[in-house]
């Protein structure tokens, strides 16, 4: 395959990468930043996609934050590209603080609490949601006895609280990272132009002197921005014809 690496990586050095990537985050956020303002877009529609990728980090739809960004992309018009770029801010450096910023929010707008009798956290939760699945996956295929019980308990306490708490932070993240990006990657694109410019201008401006410089030039050819009498003839004195 095309994208398969040559030299392939042991679980444990997959998940370590997973967790830092080489070189730190900063590299790789060093690199997103790159490469969504190298995009070949307008301002305001890469710009909208950051947003749209910004506020799905703060959704629980882990796992398919991609096809999330990407479907929200499509409906406010934004760049598909920036949008999943940008769901790199959600990172296992942030999905703790994003989580918890969620749930308390949700769990404050629902005016709810935690179940007091089930003791359990956050991750025993996800942990039996997981496992209520693949059960009842199972289940349901050989006529055993489902239960539903994790998963209730997740989605009560964890899915929707999330999902409703998420909204607001996510929103003001993705209003604040539009306006933080339209006139940086503005600028960013306005000087790029300058300096695709100059270099053609300089590249177009040497190839005039070789040409002119060169033994098969014609004759008579004029350096660039020669003056056009700097090659005239000088004529010769008038005599005056004897009486």
């Amino acid at each position: 395959m095309v994208f398969r690496r040559r030299d392939r990586r042991p679980p444990l050095r997959a998940v370590a990468e997973f967790l830092w990537p080489r070189g730190g985050w900063g590299r790789a956020f060093h690199y997103v930043k790159h490469r969504i303002r190298r995009l070949p877009d307008h301002p305001e529609r890469i710009a909208r996609g950051i947003a749209v990728g910004l506020f799905t980090t703060f959704t629980p739809f882990y796992g398919i934050h991609f096809v999330v960004a990407a479907l929200l992309a499509r409906c406010v018009n934004g760049n598909l590209l920036a949008a999943l770029s940008a769901t790199f801010f959600g990172n296992p450096l942030t999905y703790v603080p994003i989580g918890v910023i969620a749930l308390q929010t949700g769990h404050w707008l629902l005016g709810s609490q935690p179940m007091a009798e089930v003791d359990a956290t956050l991750t025993d939760k996800f942990l039996a949601a997981g496992w209520d699945l693949w059960y009842n996956v199972y289940a349901i295929a050989t006529g055993a006895a489902t239960d539903w019980t994790g998963l209730v308990i997740f989605y009560h306490e964890v899915f929707y609280p999330y999902l409703i708490g998420g909204l607001i932070p996510g929103l003001i993240t993705g209003v604040v990272g539009y306006f933080l990006s339209v006139p940086v990657i503005h600028s960013y694109q306005q000087r790029r132009r300058r300096k695709i410019k100059a270099k053609f201008e300089a590249i177009k401006k040497r190839a005039e002197l070789e040409a002119v410089n060169s033994p098969h030039a014609p004759r008579g050819t004029k350096p660039p921005n020669a003056s056009p009498l700097s090659d005239a003839q000088p004529r010769p004195p008038k005599t005056s014809r004897p009486d």
